[in-house]
């Protein structure tokens, strides 16, 4: 077992399987030492985590949300290093769609579940650029979405 495996069964963490694309697009896309995966939406115990922030969730809840997408796009990592997750480098960026009423300004709280996750888990690696981002809608009103960029060996 590798120190991401390790760190993540210490939190009593297990990545699920990787999610097959709901469209036409693929999960993920790796040029060079980058990959880039696709967007993934907020999910718990094979459920769809949905809602609008403002209106039917607390920041709080959409925290666990982006978390939630968090531990997908390390699932997407995980299947692109061919199940090695010792070959994942850093996070890179970050990019999280919020789906939010108009007067929501607290999308940046929301997504601190997903960076504070990464970080709990890689540590230093973990540390990432990003953008937080209101939308009114999401697919299958998912509460959050979030797409990331990797560096992996």
């Amino acid at each position: 077992m590798n120190a991401i495996e390790t760190r993540l069964s210490e939190m009593g963490i297990t990545l699920p399987k990787a999610n097959a694309p709901a469209a036409n697009y693929i999960p993920f896309v790796q040029v060079g030492d980058t990959l880039y995966i696709s967007g993934q939406v907020s999910m718990a115990e094979g459920k769809l985590i949905t809602g609008k922030l403002g209106v039917d969730l607390s920041v709080e809840e959409g925290a666990v949300a982006a978390r939630s997408c968090a531990i997908g796009l390390l699932a997407q990592v995980k299947a692109a290093c061919g199940g090695d997750l010792s070959r994942l480098k850093r996070a890179v960026k970050l990019t999280a769609f919020v789906n939010s009423s108009p007067d929501f300004g607290d999308q940046p709280k929301v997504v601190n579940g997903a960076s504070d996750f990464l970080v709990e888990v890689l540590g230093d690696a973990g540390r990432h650029a990003r953008s937080a981002v209101s939308a009114g809608a999401l697919p299958f009103g998912v509460a959050v979405e979030i797409e990331g960029i990797f560096q992996i060996d």
